[in-house]
């Protein structure tokens, strides 16, 4: 699933591609913004964690679950 993260003062977005499901990432980004968890903890494909301040989330946006790309075709 193709995650994007808007970041407070960050001139850029974080898009990460991650192993978890919507409802888990729904959940872990309900429970930073209202106050449960002081970070947005996400872990992408590769294994490596995401922390991002709860307090300098501008917003998430959430992509359709990407499928393998196998074989090889034309661009």
């Amino acid at each position: 699933m193709e995650v994007k993260i808007g970041v407070q003062y960050a001139p850029r977005e974080i898009v990460l591609e991650s192993g978890q499901s919507a409802a888990e990432i729904e959940q872990a980004v309900s429970e930073a913004l209202t106050g449960k968890s002081p970070l947005l903890s996400l872990v992408d494909e590769h294994g490596r964690k995401v922390l991002v301040p709860a307090d300098r989330l501008a917003y998430v946006e959430l992509g359709e679950p990407t499928a393998r790309k196998v074989g090889f075709s034309a661009l």
